[in-house]
């Protein structure tokens, strides 16, 4: 139980951190936000309990394939807000786009021999 308490809690203050830095600065909560920071600590907590080195590996080219789509909220969420739209009806559709991106993705990872 402390475990999973350990990893709530570091998790937590990842998210809160860059929460804090945003603000102060943007910039440097974006930069903090960019790191792979969730897959880093899925990498750790994985490692820590004992899984392979191969499947930590395998994990992590699927996130490569799965972070592409996840690219288009970045750069619609900003552009709806600057259009006028408002933030809460940006947010739905950005991730309504992302999400249809990834539908529309998956298959063709399959095509090309990508297993997810």
């Amino acid at each position: 139980m402390f475990y999973y308490a350990l990893k709530v809690i570091v998790s937590a203050i990842v998210i809160v951190t860059i929460t804090e830095i945003a603000k102060r600065s943007t910039g440097f909560a974006a930069l903090v936000a960019a790191l792979p920071l969730t897959s880093l600590l899925a990498f750790v907590w994985l490692h820590a309990e004992g899984a392979e080195s191969l499947r930590i590996a395998e994990l992590s080219g699927q996130i490569f394939w799965l972070v592409l789509p996840s690219l288009i909220l970045f750069l619609l969420l900003p552009l709806l807000i600057r259009y006028g739209l408002g933030f809460w009806l940006s947010l739905v559709v950005s991730v309504s786009v992302t999400a249809a991106c990834y539908l529309l993705l998956l298959p063709l990872l399959r095509k090309f021999g990508v297993q997810l």
